[in-house]
């Protein structure tokens, strides 16, 4: 049955401000919806494996952020910022006429996430937060360093007078992604690369918008942080990979902050998991983590669906 699932996947094209955000839907039209957000540099593809095995009840909308994949780029001179990507998946809902949702968010976009649920509680019931924190705190000394890094590197960018990208041959790509994220099964690579890349004349260049590498301006305390997850109302499903994000931020001060808001789910009765892989491992091998996602989404939303 997972093949007529994905068969039923068709484009989806929001139109914004500065041109239009991009994505892939999956699932039945009246279907419970549900929105997911991709990580940092990858694109709507990341979902490619996991929505198939999930139950199909629901209808999954996965974006490209702007800047990645295949929607476009933000306007000369702006920054990619958290509250930027916050407001954009608020574009992206009021198109499709969402008023209640759930969000499965792997890494960056789970702390979109984490950031539009305190905002706008009422529209979220359920998270999926796949190895991600849904808030990234920062140490108020360190605040202000990062603040004027994001700053210069735009602003030094803005100075080249051609900021062309590479061309690569399309197995040069593959080396390259590869090169970025050792952890990516080629499977991984090629489902990315396909929103990933774009052709040009002598091969392809990546799609995704090179201000994305610069440092996000926007910046919150732990303080900030754990005031936001008491405005949240949906219930958390929280999975780490053994070999993730978290095993990868070795500064011990950064991991004490991670700590604090993981704890903070805890305290709140949200579900903390871990489970074996690495940073992609919802893209690498999915049946780890759908059995846990489905049963999530099976006893706290869909079954909170049938008639009494």
């Amino acid at each position: 049955m997972s093949s007529t699932v994905k068969q039923a996947v068709s484009e989806l094209s929001v139109p914004v401000p500065w041109g239009e955000i991009r994505g892939k839907v999956w699932g039945p039209d009246h279907g419970r919806p549900v929105l997911c957000l991709h990580g940092w540099a990858d694109n709507c593809g990341t979902f490619s494996t996991l929505i198939p095995l999930l139950p199909r009840e629901c209808r999954y909308v996965a974006v490209d952020f702007p800047g990645h994949g295949q929607s476009s780029h933000r306007p000369p001179g702006v920054f990619y910022a958290f509250p930027a990507y916050v407001a954009d998946v608020r574009r992206v809902v009021e198109a499709l006429q969402w008023t209640k949702f759930s969000i499965i968010g792997h890494s960056m976009g789970g702390n979109v996430a984490g950031m539009f649920s305190a905002l706008y509680p009422e529209m979220v019931d359920v998270v999926v937060l796949l190895d991600a924190f849904g808030f990234v705190p920062t140490a108020p000394k360190e605040i202000f360093k990062v603040m004027r890094q994001g700053m210069d590197e735009l602003l030094q960018f803005e100075q080249k007078a051609e900021q062309t990208q590479r061309v690569y041959t399309y197995e040069k790509a593959v080396e390259r992604l590869l090169a970025a994220n050792p952890t990516l099964s080629l499977q991984s690579v090629h489902i990315l690369l396909e929103r990933g890349l774009a052709q040009v004349e002598g091969g392809f260049v990546f799609s995704r918008d090179l201000r994305i590498n610069f440092k996000n301006i926007a910046r919150t305390t732990l303080e900030q942080c754990l005031e936001m997850q008491k405005k949240i109302q949906a219930r958390f499903l929280v999975i780490l990979a053994d070999e993730g994000f978290g095993k990868v931020t070795p500064k011990s001060n950064q991991q004490k902050l991670f700590s604090t808001v993981l704890q903070d789910y805890r305290d709140r009765n949200h579900t903390v998991v871990t489970v074996p892989g690495d940073h992609h491992v919802h893209l690498n091998n999915p049946e780890v983590v759908a059995p846990l996602v489905s049963d999530f989404l099976q006893s706290d939303v869909l079954t909170l669906q049938l008639p009494a």
